[in-house]
């Protein structure tokens, strides 16, 4: 058995850690429903707080969404969306290349080049 290890890049990670601070959550909280260790998840949220995602209320210990994080997110998820249907379009052209070089298989390597049919 295999296991899939999905990457996460920087604009994902943000947007994971937004959406648990989206339902007011603690620094544990957060760490554990975003996947994160406290020193990635301590750095991450020092970043987002200084671009004013997020706010911390001292007197509870909860982060809460500001406008802005809210604005994010919504920028995330159409961005998410285009990004998969592009992931989609680029494994379907793959999947057309992988059949178009099956039918016309190559033959002869010349100067690098590949010589077919």
């Amino acid at each position: 058995m295999f296991s899939v290890v999905n990457y996460r890049d920087r604009l994902d990670i943000i947007a994971d850690i937004l959406n648990v601070v989206a339902r007011e959550a603690k620094k544990t909280q957060i760490m554990y429903q975003a996947n994160l260790s406290y020193k990635v998840l301590q750095r991450y949220l020092n970043e987002i707080a200084e671009a004013s995602l997020i706010r911390f209320e001292d007197h509870s210990q909860i982060y809460t969404l500001t406008g802005k994080g809210h604005e994010y997110l919504d920028a995330y998820k159409d961005y998410a969306r285009c990004s998969k249907n592009m992931e989609k379009r680029l494994n379907d052209f793959s999947v057309k290349r992988k059949i178009l070089e099956n039918l016309c298989p190559s033959k002869v390597q010349v100067q690098g080049y590949i010589e077919s049919c």
